[in-house]
């Protein structure tokens, strides 16, 4: 059962991260349907602790550092970052394509790593705090794939199939399209997006675990424009990407961590 006043200020936090320039009280109030007086109390309880602050004029309440700091806190205490980035290096090398990580964390994905390997001409440089939209993207359905179907799709349908900005016209619309999808997936080993979470993009992904009966802890992809990831070239990377996915499975620190522990 949720807490109605820390629901509030986790809601609060959350649709401060979506405004970087920050919101007036009354539009934050607005966004979230309260009082004034009750989002004024959220905030200046968040930025007595310092999680908010107020530009120079008062007039906008924006999120500190505080919490990427507590972020790259939690990420350093577990070494994610030199595991993660050193694979990404060397995928990101070998194939000259931008190359990223993403975990499964509560029930979703989160971007934690990247590396851009295309030095010159067409680049892709995607912001890292976006929403992973599962059934548009190939880091998406290869994590679905690695789930029972009935898991997977009550998943996706809680995200939604609703389009969004940007969207190519191949992105999966129902889930039965993407069930589809997803055996699609498994028999290949990885998952594919042309066209389909950003137009002119390709992607693939394949997910990683620390061994074969564990669920999956995250996946890692490349992806890069269209014009140079044509079907041939796919199928190329693939026996890469898949070898970089068993790589972080046989590294996966947080897997070490927990078998060292007493039972």
């Amino acid at each position: 059962m949720s807490v109605a006043a820390v629901d509030r200020c986790l809601t609060v936090l959350e649709t401060l991260a979506s405004a970087p320039s920050g919101l007036a009280l009354g539009d934050l109030a607005d966004r979230l349907s309260v009082p004034k007086s009750a989002a004024f109390r959220v905030l200046h309880t968040l930025a007595d602790r310092g999680y908010v602050d107020q530009d120079a004029g008062g007039e906008r309440y924006r999120l500190s550092l505080k919490m990427a700091m507590l972020g790259f806190r939690f990420l350093d205490d577990t070494s994610l970052p030199d595991l993660a980035q050193q694979s990404l290096d060397a995928l990101a090398a070998g194939t000259r394509e931008y190359c990223r990580m993403a975990l499964v964390d509560a029930g979703r994905l989160t971007w934690i790593a990247r590396a851009q390997g295309a030095p010159h001409g067409l680049r892709y440089d995607p912001p890292m705090g976006g929403e992973v939209v599962l059934h548009a993207t190939a880091t998406g359905k290869a994590w679905l794939a690695s789930l029972t179907d009935e898991a997977a799709l009550r998943i996706a349908c809680a995200q939604g199939f609703a389009a969004r900005p940007g969207q190519g016209a191949r992105t999966l619309r129902t889930p039965e399209a993407l069930a589809r999808e997803l055996e699609a997936t498994r028999r290949r080993g990885y998952a594919i997006a042309v066209d389909e979470g950003e137009v002119g993009i390709v992607a693939l992904a394949a997910a990683f675990a620390s061994s074969p009966d564990a669920p999956a802890a995250g996946t890692v992809s490349i992806a890069g424009p269209r014009a140079r990831l044509d079907d041939m070239r796919v199928a190329a990377l693939a026996p890469t990407l898949l070898a970089a996915a068993r790589e972080l499975g046989e590294r996966w620190p947080l897997h070490r961590r927990a078998s060292s522990l007493p039972r």
